[in-house]
């Protein structure tokens, strides 16, 4: 069977080292020897890993894509891999694709090529690296009704948050650390300012609740805003602050209309839930299901290695495939929920306020929540920060609300007058 590799980066030279050495296992595997005729690169006499045979390099993409059983797009970004993977299809090739950014941009161009040409599309490398997220959500929860997916899909914000949580660093420092390791690239932005983590948000809702979802449907928040006391404040609280990506199936007010909330931002959870022990580069996804109730997947969700693991067990499906019939499945979008404003979210505050030290300022406080129908979890009174004879640091955390009475709570609060500062606000996730 012919094995086109369009792209010999990084994930793309440790696919091309295991297919050629592991040959004879992927052959008893999916009954079909896979012998690779083609690696397409930019530049062919640029210097790459041994792994890589020189022979098998060119600079025709386009051949690679439309001469072989199997293509594997490796590329990343929106153009010239989505011209590339739409030529495959159309020659009858399947195709497998770790390709984020252009599976929430373009899934549903790639799903009807893909069915059009009755070949195979497979994706697992797109979400969590080695963790097995689309195929559980694709197949094994095929008979299961999702309620609800949480997880941190970003290897680089979780080492940079993992750092300023147990080393104190200032968000600067960790991530001049995170790019010393090469944990993050010269241009963080798709992971700092949460891009890559909502790219990934969108395939998992879209595959959880069967519903069309797209990179513009995500609520985005980076952690660019997190600082040293954010830390502290999480602690006190006992929390981590994590950068979560969320995925709920939730009935909007006032009309009780059943929708999808998706989103992505910084949020504390406390320090016994799972995904609080989810340290440095590791990626972790947390599902809950109506009869299985909550699974947990967690493990390396990045990486040459651990990424070339979810695509080489795409090719061996397709392999099988195309030896012994069957198909992967299709795009599922039969629900198609709608997709609920972010201020239709439901989700808890931590809200920090600098109000008067006097009788009657917690009162005053209680009766704004009261005011806009939000009730308190818990009220505590910080104890680290000096703010005066006349101040009192207070810190708030809220039951679960949809995210328009927080906001207006909030405002509420700020013309107060016995309140001299909120502080900050932080969601709160896993209560």
């Amino acid at each position: 069977m012919r094995v086109g590799v369009l792209g010999s980066g990084t994930v793309g030279t440790q696919v091309i080292r295991l297919l050629l050495e592991q040959a004879d296992d992927f052959a008893a595997r999916s009954g079909a020897r896979l012998e690779i005729t083609g690696v397409a690169v930019r530049d062919v006499d640029a210097p790459r890993d041994e792994a890589v045979p020189r022979q098998l390099l060119t600079d025709d993409a386009e051949s690679v894509a439309t001469s072989n059983d199997i293509v594997i797009e490796l590329i990343g970004g929106i153009e010239p891999a989505r011209t590339l993977i739409l030529a495959a299809f159309e020659s009858g090739a399947s195709v497998i694709t770790g390709n984020k950014a252009l599976i929430a941009a373009h899934g549903p161009e790639l799903y009807a090529a893909a069915a059009a040409a009755n070949t195979d599309f497979y994706y697992e490398a797109a979400v969590a690296g080695a963790i097995p997220v689309v195929y559980a959500l694709r197949e094994s929860m095929a008979g299961d009704r999702v309620t609800s997916v949480l997880g941190i899909v970003n290897g680089t914000t979780n080492y940079i948050l993992d750092e300023m949580s147990t080393k104190g660093l200032s968000f600067d420092a960790a991530l001049a650390a995170a790019q010393e390791l090469g944990y993050a690239e010269a241009d963080p932005t798709a992971d700092v300012d949460g891009l890559d983590a909502a790219a990934k948000a969108a395939i998992i809702a879209s595959l959880a609740f069967h519903t069309r979802v797209g990179m513009d449907d995500v609520e985005v928040e980076g952690i660019r805003s997190v600082t040293a006391d954010d830390i502290r404040e999480a602690h006190a609280s006992g929390c981590e602050l994590k950068l979560l990506a969320i995925a709920q199936r939730v009935s909007s007010e006032p009309d009780g209309v059943e929708g999808i909330s998706v989103r992505v931002h910084p949020a504390l959870v406390p320090a016994d839930h799972p995904l609080a022990s989810v340290h440095g580069g590791f990626n972790a996804v947390l599902v809950d299901a109506e009869a299985a109730g909550r699974l947990m997947f967690y493990g390396q969700g990045a990486g040459g290695a651990p990424t070339a693991s979810a695509v080489l067990s795409d090719v061996v499906a397709a392999a099988a495939h195309r030896v012994n019939g069957g198909q992967a499945p299709r795009e599922s979008s039969y629900a198609d929920l709608p997709i609920l404003a972010p201020e239709q979210a439901l989700t808890r505050y931590q809200i920090q306020l600098r109000v008067a030290d006097a009788p009657g300022s917690l009162a005053a406080v209680a009766q704004v929540f009261a005011d806009y129908d939000v009730s308190i979890n818990s009220v505590r009174q910080a104890s680290y920060v000096d703010v005066g004879d006349e101040l009192a640091l207070v810190t708030i955390v809220t039951h679960a609300a949809p995210v328009s009475r927080l906001e207006a709570a909030v405002d509420g609060l700020r013309a107060q007058e016995r309140v001299a500062e909120v502080v900050s606000t932080r969601r709160v996730e896993g209560l």
